[in-house]
């Protein structure tokens, strides 16, 4: 797996959370842990990364990571406010300094015209708030969710970059 592109955008993530000394939580759906695994993949990431939750189900996202049902409700499993809600639920509960999150349809069912396979919010949020960013992917499933998990590494390092992080 060393020339894996996922890997090696965690690999970047992990020495950067090494050089600003915080540590960071993934909230996973329809990446189903993709993005906990590339970060694993990295010896050493214990010291950076507090650990994961997949929470696929509406159930699992109230339950596990404290997304408000009203939030499910108003706007969906899919959507930029539920995607925040999954981080900042993320980092609470793992006392993290970020927690990153990744909600999609990955395909290749499930859409609907107001939301197509593909649609994926990626989220991360840290004591400077939160940024959340939208894609439509267009590829097979497994292209979709490699995509989403390698947008939420990259969302993370460029929100890195910010110094209210460390907070």
């Amino acid at each position: 797996m060393a020339d894996d592109p996922l890997v090696a955008l965690a690999a970047r993530l992990g020495e950067r959370c090494l050089a600003l000394e915080v540590q960071i939580a993934t909230v996973e759906s329809c990446t189903g842990g993709l993005i906990g695994h590339a970060i694993t993949e990295i010896p050493g990431s214990s010291r950076y990364y507090l650990g994961g939750f997949v929470t696929y189900s509406d159930q699992t996202k109230q339950s596990m990571v404290g997304v408000p049902a009203e939030i499910l409700e108003a706007h969906g499993a899919v959507s930029a406010q539920t995607a925040v809600a999954m981080a900042a639920g993320g980092r609470e509960r793992t006392k993290a300094q970020i927690g990153l999150s990744v909600t999609g349809i990955a395909g290749p069912d499930g859409g609907s015209p107001a939301k197509p396979v593909g649609l994926t919010y990626v989220a991360v949020v840290d004591a400077a708030g939160s940024e959340v960013r939208r894609f439509i992917w267009t590829g097979s499933r497994e292209e979709n969710k490699r995509a989403s998990a390698a947008a939420a590494l990259q969302l993370a390092l460029e929100r890195m970059a910010a110094p209210a992080v460390r907070s």
